[in-house]
């Protein structure tokens, strides 16, 4: 789902704001031929993802600087692992470090809570999703980091998929369409192969939900006992999601009520930055000596 043009235009743009006339520290305190080399090293554990991003940030600023060893998205790394090496003009190096870390640090924190959600439902069956819930602009990455962490993508966008929520519902219960009848002229107006998704916040609303012919019923904010309840009354007849305020204090007990998937806006949302950090391990011809 993440593009190389994808890739290159955020790059681009995050660039162009961290330095729109140049970095004036470097350029004022090295030769333009002094050279640097730098390995990219993980402070913490966790799951990689960005590893092209990174590339990008450098090769964007200065084609002439080579990233190497770079990790595998989706590996998993120890804290003192180095999970990629830079070298080439030190002024490149530098200028470029904050981006690559800004976008590598955010996607592996993504990747590495994702494989957290993925270990505590492990047995159970159920797929833990992302959702919409993403950063402007960013929406690929962090999908992507998702899958690194071995989450699945819920649709990517609006176009994707028919999902009914309960915005939704509320206009066509105030029109007074019957709910079984909107969703089947609904299913009607659309390609067959169109996937529609339907969330419910009652048990009492499921039999509407699923004699209007919902593929997926999500369940939002049902307590446990609920979400059992719901599972029986669909009975194998849609994909049962679960939803809303899903934690990993919670989450294992949401995958063992036998619902097929749990969707997980804190993957994308509240995700921490993982903290990995550029180390300049050679620095050649980096005499300061005033400006050059």
């Amino acid at each position: 789902m993440l593009t190389r043009f994808e890739i290159e235009a955020a790059v681009r743009a995050a660039l162009a704001e961290d330095a729109p006339w140049g970095d004036l520290t470097s350029e004022a305190l090295f030769r333009p031929d002094a050279q640097a080399d730098a390995a990219l090293v993980a402070r913490e554990a966790g799951v990689f993802s960005g590893a092209e991003v990174f590339a990008s940030a450098f090769r964007q600023l200065d084609p002439d600087v080579v990233v190497t060893d770079r990790a595998p998205d989706g590996s998993t790394f120890a804290a003192g692992d180095v999970l990629a090496r830079v070298h080439g003009s030190a002024r490149s190096v530098l200028q470029a470090e904050r981006v690559a870390l800004n976008f590598v640090q955010r996607l592996c924190g993504t990747a590495t809570l994702t494989a957290r959600f993925v270990e505590a439902v492990a047995g159970t069956g159920a797929r833990v999703v992302d959702t919409r819930k993403t950063t402007p602009g960013l929406r690929s990455f962090e999908k992507h980091a998702v899958v690194c962490g071995g989450g699945h993508n819920h649709r990517h966008s609006l176009s994707d998929a028919v999902m009914v929520k309960d915005n939704h519902l509320a206009v066509v219960t105030a029109s007074g369409t019957p709910v079984v009848d909107a969703l089947r002229g609904l299913r009607s107006r659309l390609p067959h192969t169109t996937h529609i998704e339907v969330e419910v916040d009652r048990l009492d609303q499921i039999d509407a939900v699923v004699a209007g012919g919902a593929d997926t019923i999500m369940l939002d904010n049902f307590a446990l006992e609920d979400l059992r309840a719901g599972v029986a009354l669909i009975a194998g007849r849609a994909v049962v999601e679960a939803s809303g305020t899903v934690s990993l204090d919670t989450v294992r007990a949401i995958a063992e009520t036998g619902v097929d998937v749990i969707s997980v806006g804190a993957l994308t949302h509240s995700a921490r930055a993982l903290d990995l950090g550029l180390d300049v391990t050679i620095n050649t011809n980096a005499d300061t000596g005033g400006r050059r």
